[in-house]
């Protein structure tokens, strides 16, 4: 279990950096040209923005877990890179097909999702996190 618990923690870790250097730094001018999209700065919700990335790692390393079969860190990376590509796919792209974002917006957020699910996935494959069959090392 103690494994799970620190692989949840690093990757709200690396997924909190990694955002705030895909959203903060790099699209930073992208948001602020199309800034009539996009709630005030007053009014974000950046406590809830933690809750949800929180609430996705702890769904990702549970995903791993209980549905991947042998695991190490390339393992981790190649399944949740796909994950990644999944998940950036749908955001990326499904957001640029309904609303006017800039199509360099949309490439970055894919792109990023796939990055951090491939860094998330070598994070927990890293780790040892076992599936059901196994035990959890301590």
């Amino acid at each position: 279990m103690k494994r799970t618990v620190l692989a949840i923690v690093l990757v709200f870790i690396a997924c909190s950096i990694l955002d705030f250097l895909i959203h903060g730094v790099i699209l930073q001018a992208s948001y602020v040209a199309t800034m009539d999209l996009w709630r005030p700065a007053a009014e974000m919700k950046m406590g809830l923005m933690h809750v949800v990335v929180f609430i996705s790692s702890i769904a990702f390393v549970f995903i791993y877990k209980v549905l991947c079969g042998e695991k190490d860190a390339m393992k981790g990376m190649k399944y949740c890179l796909w994950f990644g590509v999944a998940v950036g796919v749908r955001m990326g792209y499904g957001t640029y097909s309904i609303m006017p974002i800039p199509y360099s917006m949309a490439l970055t957020w894919f792109l990023g999702a796939v990055v951090e699910g491939a860094a998330a996935g070598w994070l927990v494959g890293s780790v040892g996190v076992v599936g059901e069959t196994g035990t959890d090392k301590a």
